[in-house]
């Protein structure tokens, strides 16, 4: 009996396994029935708000390989004919999760009675859902970023204060070991004090594009990509520095997904959509949804629900997001980010390059190619595509072997969900876990250069939001440490 319940106490902690045991005496009345029903109340209950692509990630991970750790309890979405394809594929796993719409979203709460939310809505929406969970007694998991305004951000703040409950930003990035590893790099004080920071980010014409054709090119439900891609960007350096952004100067254009380009590349115009366009067999850009199972079943045959088109021109007039970005970024500890994003490149990437008080660290990254809700990676890093190296001062340069990642976001994702679904996740000396405070900071930094795009203006952070700690970062090289004399060059 010890044995069996052993085996089947995996992933209990100590108390629970206790409560099994005290609990086998009545086996022979219970049967293994009365066991597997102690095992389930064990599990940890989440509910997911926002059923699109981004969502599996979270569910397939709950009914796979957390599923003794973890149960799916509803899932809630505006778009119905989502929802239910989604439920189906919790059926076919073994576990009958309901469905709610959008509008009752607190009636899910109450009525499955989750310990954890997760949000993986449209990003404009992000504060209504953790408000209204966290109100109701549940914890939140958010998909990046944290939201779209100062607003917004003031108002999830105030709630966590209010309520007590924790909020969690997935910040995958954060976990892929490739730039895990420029943590340990930058902790360690082999460069010194960071002074100054080159980060070039590059979208390339397929993940890139595939933003000017879906909800995110709509800045007021995205907050463009400076804030719903770039805070990724922000909050690595955010980490990397265990700094916070105090201020923000930023110029930002829309040049290559315009109706004038369209014109330029010989199209006769912008059109409404792919699927519709007369002009489809001649355009580099023709996105085919029926091309994709899961595409079409998430996107195309959803579309009489809620009129929402997953393959819209990417050249249309009123798209209002930016394609090219440059950011200016002051940080507390007296570090300047330069930063760049395009949305256009030939591939897709960044280069970064922190320039310390004893040397310089660079550190690049080729991604493969990815588009939303295909079979493709996100932010898998290409064969060969990681190159780090230290360069110290008057020294020659040091070629690092890199850490390996493989899958999702370069391996980060599976990092994440350990984190985020085991009992017991290992502790972690790089403090990956991301909080509303880093997910604020990160988010300001895009919502800041929002505003500059507008007033041509730079703006401070503090202005913007008010009781706003700093979170928790490891320690980083102090400017008061001594900095070594470089070798003396004989020029002569």
């Amino acid at each position: 009996m010890a044995d069996r319940l052993d085996r089947q106490g995996v992933g209990m902690d100590r108390r629970q396994f206790i409560k099994a045991v005290s609990a086998a005496g009545l086996g022979m009345a219970l049967g293994t029935t009365g066991i597997h029903a102690q095992m389930a109340r064990a599990r940890k209950r989440y509910a997911i708000v926002g059923t699109g692509a981004r969502h599996a990630m979270y569910r397939d991970a709950i009914l796979g390989q957390y599923k003794q750790y973890a149960q799916l309890v509803g899932l809630c979405d505006l778009n119905p004919g989502r929802a239910e394809l989604s439920r189906r594929i919790c059926k076919e796993a073994g576990e009958d999760v309901p469905t709610f719409r959008h509008t009752d979203f607190v009636q899910m709460i109450q009525q499955t009675k989750p310990d954890v939310v997760i949000v993986t809505t449209v990003d404009a929406t992000h504060d209504q859902y953790i408000v209204a969970a966290l109100e109701n007694g549940c914890d939140v998991i958010t998909e990046k970023p944290l939201t779209t305004t100062a607003q917004k951000c003031q108002r999830i703040l105030d709630a966590r204060k209010r309520t007590g409950r924790k909020v969690r930003v997935t910040f995958n990035y954060r976990y892929s070991p490739p730039r895990t590893q420029v943590k340990e790099i930058l902790s360690s004080g082999q460069i010194g004090q960071v002074l100054s920071v080159d980060f070039h980010w590059l979208l390339n014409t397929h993940h890139g594009a595939d933003y000017f054709r879906r909800w995110h090119s709509n800045k007021a439900s995205s907050g463009g990509l400076m804030v719903h891609k770039a805070s990724h960007h922000f909050d690595l350096v955010n980490w990397w520095l265990s700094a916070i952004p105090v201020s923000v100067f930023a110029t930002g254009k829309r040049d290559f997904y315009s109706p004038d380009m369209a014109r330029r590349m010989g199209l006769s115009g912008p059109h409404e959509r792919c699927s519709t366009c007369p002009e489809k067999d001649r355009c580099g850009f023709f996105f085919d949804l029926s091309a994709s199972p899961n595409l079409k079943a998430l996107y195309l045959d959803q579309e009489h629900h809620d009129g929402y088109f997953r393959d819209q021109c990417v050249f249309r007039p009123e798209i209002d997001i930016e394609d090219i970005m440059n950011v200016i970024v002051q940080y507390d500890n007296g570090a300047t980010l330069s930063y760049t994003l395009n949305a256009f490149n030939a591939w897709e990437g960044y280069m970064i390059a922190f320039n310390g008080t004893k040397g310089r660290l660079e550190h690049s990254i080729v991604e493969q190619i990815y588009v939303s809700g295909t079979q493709t990676i996100q932010g898998g890093i290409a064969s060969g595509g990681v190159s780090t190296r230290i360069i110290p001062l008057r020294g020659p340069a040091q070629e690092i072997e890199p850490w390996a990642g493989v899958g999702s976001h370069g391996g980060g994702d599976k990092l994440l969900l350990d984190d985020i679904f085991l009992p017991e996740p290992p502790v972690d000396k790089y403090l990956r876990a991301a909080d509303e405070r880093g997910g604020a900071w990160a988010a300001l930094v895009g919502i800041a250069a929002n505003i500059c795009f507008k007033t041509g203006q730079p703006v401070r952070l503090q202005d913007l939001v008010h009781g706003l700690g700093r979170p928790d970062y490891p320690a980083m090289p102090s400017k008061d440490e001594p900095v070594p004399m470089p070798t003396r060059s004989n020029m002569g």
